[in-house]
């Protein structure tokens, strides 16, 4: 295997649910030339590659579809701060995810959402019908969440979402 698929394979395995545009970037080779050693490397069953949330991740195929999902999410900021504040806190209402990370109500629940149809957390109703999440596998979250730091393309992109979001949310409230 050439030299050039060698360390797509490594950095796959080394940053599993990492991205198609974060990988060529990190490895400084060409959109082409990544298409192609990604190509080889799924056909040689060696890669797996999902679209979660409209980006494309991959995995060395030692993980399964739950936790190509954690891992994909884990990759993006506010999806991965709700994450931990509910490793910290067992469950928690809508309400207090959205003080805790000063974003638009809008944004949480976005995430929240994209969450619950991951099956990552779990969305009940408690007292006076206020939406509260929870973990589904908080310590299997917990292992793969210690596998993934996010790179910079994502939080950049995550923290540019939040700030169009709140401009929004602030002029729907009239501020």
């Amino acid at each position: 295997m050439s030299t050039v698929t060698e360390q797509v394979r490594s950095h796959v395995e080394s940053k599993p649910g990492v991205h198609f545009n974060a990988l060529a970037a990190d490895l400084d080779i060409a959109t082409g030339q990544a298409q192609y050693h990604l190509r080889k490397l799924r056909r040689a069953g060696d890669v797996v590659a999902e679209e979660i949330q409209g980006k494309t991740h991959y995995y060395s195929r030692e993980y399964g579809p739950w936790e190509r999902r954690v891992l994909a999410f884990a990759r993006r900021e506010t999806a991965r701060t709700i994450l931990l504040h509910l490793l910290e806190a067992d469950s928690l209402s809508a309400d207090e995810l959205t003080d805790r990370l000063g974003v638009a109500r809008s944004t949480v629940s976005w995430h929240v959402s994209a969450l619950a149809d991951a099956e990552i957390l779990e969305k009940s109703y408690g007292e006076r019908g206020r939406v509260v999440v929870a973990l589904t596998e908080p310590d299997e979250t917990q292992r793969l969440l210690a596998a993934v730091r996010p790179s910079l393309t994502d939080r950049l992109i995550d923290r540019f979402t939040r700030l169009v979001d709140d401009g929004l949310a602030a002029a729907t409230d009239g501020g």
